[in-house]
C-alpha cells in the first residue's frame, strides 16, 4: 500500500544517488562547455568549421558541430548537450545533433558493457557511427524547416566582450545544472517506485507480442523494458545477472544488443533533450526506425547467406550422395 511514509522514503532514498550522479556529470560537463565557450569566442571552433563544413554540409550541419557530435561520443549526452547550448543552432540543426549524439554516444564506456554480455564491442561501436550518420541524413531530408533558435545565446559577435561572454555561459550553466538535476531526481524516483512494487516484472507481459514486431526473442521482453528505461549501462548488468542465472542465452543478449544501440534509455535521453527544446516525436520516431532496420536487416543479410551455402553445399555433392 502506497503511503505518505512511502513517497517520504522514496524521495529521501533518490535525494543521495542524485547528488552524487549529478556532481559526476558536472565535473564533466563544466569544464568542457567552458572549454568550447572560449575557443568559440576566440575563434578557433569557427576556423575548425571551415574545414568541417563541407563534410557536415551533406547533413544539414555547420561544421562546429562536430564538437558536439564528438564530445557525446566520446562522452555523454549531458556532455553533448552543454557543448550544444554554447553554440548557435536552429532547433532543426539542434534535432540532428541530438538524435546523433543518441544514437553513439558514450562509445568507449558502453561498447565495453556490450562486450561483457556477449556482443563485440567493434562491431557495436562501428554500427553506432554509421547509424549516426545515416540518421542525420534520413532526418536531413525528412525534416520541415526550423527557424526558431535552439540556444539563446549569441557568443561569437565582435561586439560581446569577454565578460558578457562569461556571465551569459554562467547564466546557462547554472540553467542546464538545475535542469540536470531535476532530471536525474525524477529519474532516481521512478527507477526506486518501479523496484519497490516490482512494476518491471509486471509491465513485460504486454511487451512480449511487441519483441515479435521488433524481431527479438520472445523472453527478451524484461530486458528490452531495463534497456529502454535505465540505459545499455543498467540494462547489460541485468542481462549479465540472467546469463549467470541461465535465464537467458549470450545470443539472446546479442540479439537484444543490436535494438538497444540505436535505441535505448527512451525515457532519460528523450527527457533531457525535449526539456532543451527537441521535439520528443523526432527522437523516438527516428531512433525505433533505425532499431528496426538494423534487426531486421541483420536477420535479412543472415538469411541470405545461410541460403547461399546451403545452394553452394547442395551444388558440391555428387550425383550418387544426392
Amino acid at each position: 500500500m502506497f503511503s505518505i511514509n512511502s513517497l517520504k522514503s522514496l524521495l529521501y532514498d533518490s535525494l543521495s544517488p542524485t547528488l552524487r550522479t549529478t556532481g559526476w556529470l558536472l565535473k564533466i560537463m563544466l569544464p568542457i562547455s567552458f572549454a568550447v565557450c572560449l575557443l568559440q569566442y576566440y575563434g578557433v571552433i569557427a576556423w575548425c568549421a571551415q574545414w568541417l563544413n563541407p563534410l557536415f554540409s551533406h547533413i544539414g550541419l555547420p561544421g562546429a558541430s562536430s564538437i558536439a557530435f564528438l564530445t557525446g561520443a566520446t562522452a555523454t549526452t549531458y556532455a553533448a548537450l552543454a557543448v550544444m547550448m554554447s553554440m548557435e543552432l536552429t532547433l532543426r540543426q539542434a534535432t540532428i545533433i541530438a538524435v546523433m549524439v543518441l544514437i553513439c554516444h558514450a562509445l568507449p564506456l558502453e561498447c565495453l558493457v556490450n562486450k561483457k554480455v556477449g556482443s563485440k564491442p567493434f562491431r557495436m561501436g562501428f554500427l553506432r557511427i554509421l547509424g549516426a550518420l545515416l540518421a542525420a541524413a534520413y532526418l536531413n531530408l525528412v525534416l520541415p524547416a526550423m527557424s526558431e533558435a535552439f540556444s539563446s545565446l549569441s557568443l561569437t559577435s565582435s561586439d560581446t566582450s569577454l565578460g558578457e561572454v562569461l556571465q551569459a555561459w554562467l547564466i546557462s550553466s547554472l540553467r542546464l545544472s538545475t535542469m540536470i538535476f531535476a532530471i536525474i531526481y525524477a529519474l532516481m524516483f521512478v527507477q526506486r517506485l518501479m523496484e519497490r512494487y516490482g512494476l518491471m516484472q509486471k509491465l513485460t507481459r504486454p511487451l512480449t507480442p511487441l519483441m515479435v514486431l521488433f524481431g527479438l526473442p520472445r523472453n527478451a521482453a524484461y530486458l528490452w523494458l531495463v534497456g529502454n528505461i535505465l540505459g545499455i549501462s543498467y540494462g547489460s548488468a541485468v542481462m549479465l545477472q540472467l546469463e549467470e542465472e541461465g535465464k537467458i542465452t549470450r545470443q539472446e543478449a546479442d540479439e537484444v544488443n543490436y535494438h538497444l544501440i540505436m535505441n535505448h534509455s527512451m525515457l532519460e535521453d528523450t527527457l533531457v533533450f525535449a526539456t532543451a527544446g527537441v521535439s520528443a516525436f523526432w527522437i523516438l520516431s527516428t531512433r525505433l526506425l533505425f532499431a528496426l532496420l538494423l534487426v531486421w536487416g541483420r536477420k535479412a543479410l543472415k538469411f541470405v547467406f545461410r541460403a547461399s551455402a546451403t545452394q553452394k553445399a547442395g551444388k558440391g555433392k555428387c550425383p550418387l550422395q544426392a
